[in-house]
This record gives structure tokens, sequence and C-alpha cells, in this order.
């Protein structure tokens, strides 16, 4: 690989929403092979905290029925509705999860962090799979954790919601270097 081509990958990735995806498949081998990059992410100590559940095809209603049993009287119905949208709207669902090291071996933010970085992976391998992808934190997440039996030392850290989508390069507005960026 060269450095033009990695910096390309990384300029132009950029967020797609469920709206914007066609209606062609994703093949599973695919799917896969994003998710082994996810988990090729750097992590303190070798936690790994990341872990993945996979909605696609039939079981797609299986997480529209953990979602309709969500407190409606905590979250809106008009949200709850909207996320399913979505959910219909898309290829395939990850939930993205993570398991908190037992022994507390590092902050938990290092563990979200890495958890973000193999997201982070996953969006690139998704934008040179010409795939759109979208990372959803939805405030109702815990809720989602708590239907679907985590254990305590589990969260759900949101949904990543994938499918097909021709990308076009376009600029991205972004602050300079002058701004972002303090030399010491």
């Amino acid at each position: 690989m060269n450095r033009e081509t990695l910096n390309k990958i990384i300029r132009n990735r950029k967020t797609i929403y469920p709206t914007q995806f066609s209606d062609k498949e994703i093949p599973e081998n695919i799917i896969n092979e994003i998710l082994e990059n996810a988990i090729h992410a750097p992590t303190h100590r070798m936690t790994q905290p990341w872990f993945f559940k996979v909605y696609k095809g039939k079981s797609k209603d299986v997480l529209c029925e953990i979602i309709h049993k969500i407190d409606k009287q905590k979250y809106s119905v008009v949200k709850i509705n909207k996320f399913v949208e979505k959910v219909k709207s898309s290829d395939t669902i990850i939930s993205v999860c993570m398991t908190r090291d037992e022994n507390e071996r590092v902050p938990e933010w290092e563990e979200v962090a890495a958890v973000s970085m193999a997201v982070q992976n996953m969006w690139l391998s998704c934008y040179v799979n010409n795939i759109g992808s979208y990372w959803s934190t939805s405030s109702f997440k815990d809720e989602y954790a708590k239907h679907s039996a985590f254990t305590n030392n589990q969260k759900s850290l949101g949904f990543f919601f994938m499918g097909s989508y021709e990308h076009v390069e376009t600029a991205k507005l972004r602050e300079g270097l002058d701004i972002k960026v303090e030399w010491v």
C-alpha cells in the first residue's frame, strides 16, 4: 500500500445514512472481512473488549422485537419507530458491544477507545467495499443491552448500520491543522 491510497481512504470516509443505501445485498464473506479488520484494532494489555452481534436478513426482525420491548415511558415512540425504519432500510446492523476486563487492568475509557478504533476499522473497510455505514449511539442502547441479557461487565456502545452504496469523493469540511494542532 502506498501513502496516497491510505490518505485517500481516511480522508474520504464519511457517514452514509440508511436512507442512502441501495438494495444490493452485502455478501456474508465481506461482512466477516469487515469484522476481522475490526478485531485488529489496538487494545491496551490485549483486553480486546469488543464483541459484535450481527443482524441480517430475518434476524433483523429479532432486533426489532428487542427494540419494541423498550420502555415507551422512558423513550419516545417516534424515536423507537425511526430506529426500526433504519433497521428495515439497512442490509446489516452490527450491535457494537464491549466486555469490560474483569480484572479492570486498564481504565474503562481505554476499552471504550479500543472499541471505537474497531469501529473505525469497520468504517474504513466499508468504504473500500462500497458499503455505506452509520454508527448510532442511540439513547436506548442500555435498554437494548438489558433486553439482550448482557452480563454486568458488558455494555452496548450502539449500532453500526450498513448498506450498499457507491461512494463518491467529495470534499469534507474540516478545520485546518493551524487550528487543531499546536507544536510545542
